[in-house]
């Protein structure tokens, strides 16, 4: 059965250029051009994965994200033209699954939007018995690769699907020293271009996260002008 996709964007030329590849990727695709709109449309027709951009006429992303989150964990993947929106938006815990920074890659979307379906097919299943986990313990570090889970100390830490994938490749190999280009490799896939500060942004972030549960966590290092790496504890 194809997985049905909301995108919400008051940029047509977005909408047109992405539901054609979202489409012609065996998705079905459902969009709308503001939020009120697409509350609407999605309550009345559930769908399996919803794309919103934050600025939107007649309600905003984080409006509707809230309205959506009160009735339902559907997925949710933001498009933002500014990194800063999303430092406020993630410290608000208001439920996004992942962000991409506009300009974007549609291949990088089309593998996030695989990624959350893959982890939300998996939650399902492990809810009802079906699915084993398939977890990596690095000390107090433990990564469900399944449903993109994260545990420190058994607290759960919510990172976004690019977070867990830099997280799992500097832990899969502690110690080992992973250059910002081997980072950009895992978390956005080869052939992607992203500016190395945008690591350094998403690093940083990580840390804010796990230091929220544990302010002495300190296994992610920094080699200046080298990368990064994961130290075991």
């Amino acid at each position: 059965m194809k997985h049905t996709i909301a995108l919400v964007d008051d940029d047509r030329n977005i909408l047109t250029s992405v539901s054609m590849t979202l489409v012609a990727e065996g998705f079905q695709v459902r969009t709308y051009t503001d939020g009120e709109s697409a509350l609407a449309g999605i309550s009345s027709k559930p769908v399996d994965l919803a794309v919103l951009d934050i600025k939107m006429p007649r309600m905003d992303g984080m409006e509707l994200l809230q309205r959506l989150r009160s009735r339902s964990q559907l997925p949710v993947i933001f498009l933002t033209s500014k990194d800063e929106e999303v430092d406020q938006l993630m410290g608000l815990r208001l439920g996004a699954d992942d962000y991409i920074t506009k300009p974007f890659s549609q291949r990088l979307l089309l593998e996030r939007i695989r990624t959350l379906l893959r982890r939300n097919e998996a939650n399902r299943a492990e809810a009802s018995g079906a699915t084993p986990q398939d977890t990596m313990t690095r000390g107090a570090l433990s990564l469900d690769e399944t449903r993109h889970r994260c545990l420190w100390r058994d607290a759960d830490i919510q990172l976004t699907v690019t977070e867990f994938l830099l997280v799992k490749a500097l832990a899969t190999r502690p110690g080992l020293v992973k250059s910002r280009d081997q980072l950009i490799d895992a978390a956005y896939g080869e052939n992607i271009y992203v500016d190395d500060r945008t690591i350094d942004s998403h690093i940083k972030r990580v840390r804010k996260k796990f230091r929220q549960i544990d302010d002495s966590f300190n296994q992610i290092e920094t080699l200046y002008g080298i990368g990064y790496r994961y130290k075991e504890e």
